[in-house]
């Protein structure tokens, strides 16, 4: 992990939720911009990682276990407005310029990103 000023900086993987329908109304010339732009100034910055877009939730599959008993289904979990999309992981010294990036991303507009602390490998588990 890089430093800034003898910072360790955090990482953080920003898990991108939209709303599918919203995101494919949405004029897709002017996105693919705003994601050429965003992808380039996350490239620039120090530490900041690309991320990847998933496919749609229709080609999710989900594998869950109960009592001894595994069950797999078609499609996403959880019936909700917004589906999992994709994720960017970045490093940077706090939560709050991890979320100036959040706000940056161009699928905040179309439904959230929630923002998570990456445990670091050499701490294992523990909290």
């Amino acid at each position: 992990m890089k430093s800034r000023g003898g910072a360790k900086d955090m990482r953080f993987m920003m898990l991108i939720h939209h709303d599918e329908a919203a995101l494919a109304a949405a004029p897709q010339k002017e996105l693919g911009a705003e994601y050429g732009a965003f992808k380039e100034a996350l490239a620039k910055a120090e530490g900041c990682a690309a991320g990847e877009r998933l496919q749609p939730s229709s080609a999710a599959t989900t594998v869950r276990r109960h009592d001894g008993k595994t069950e797999v289904l078609d499609g996403p979990y959880a019936d909700t407005k917004e589906q999992f999309a994709g994720y960017f992981i970045i490093e940077a010294p706090s939560l709050d310029e991890a979320i100036v990036w959040a706000k940056r991303c161009p699928s905040s507009k179309y439904g959230s990103i929630e923002i998570r602390p990456i445990v670091d490998a050499q701490a294992g588990w523990k909290r």
